[in-house]
């Protein structure tokens, strides 16, 4: 299984254009590009979007997203996951992270659950 990512607008674009270069078979969308939620969506339509899409949300939203998913959990949906990056790791390994992640993955891995990065050692 390979997962998609919608990358949150806060997330620097450089890694979506990252991830496409070291593997072009990924599925990389971001907050704002066409088709996708304009910028400013809120945090509990994106996760409502990434349900209906079957995206992973890419993040750095750690302080109010736990509280979205949960409310998002109670209402009886489901989010494929979401991954938080880690502002203390640089951009190469949360992108070497990311596409482990999404080559490896097993299905429903990591559905509903947040996931703080790195998952490797």
């Amino acid at each position: 299984m390979t997962l998609s990512y919608l990358l949150d607008e806060n997330v620097d674009l450089a890694y979506q254009i990252q991830l496409l270069k070291r593997n072009s078979s990924l599925v990389v969308f971001a907050v704002g590009d066409p088709g996708m939620p304009s910028k400013s969506t809120l945090d509990p339509e994106i996760l409502c979007w990434c349900e209906e899409q079957n995206l992973v949300l890419v993040t750095n939203n750690r302080a109010s997203m736990p509280i979205h998913l949960a409310d998002h959990i109670a209402q009886g949906r489901h989010v494929p996951g979401i991954f938080i990056l880690n502002s203390n790791l640089s951009m190469g390994r949360m992108i070497d992270e990311l596409i482990i992640i999404a080559e490896t993955a097993l299905d429903d891995e990591y559905q509903d659950v947040i996931t703080y990065l790195p998952v490797t050692k």
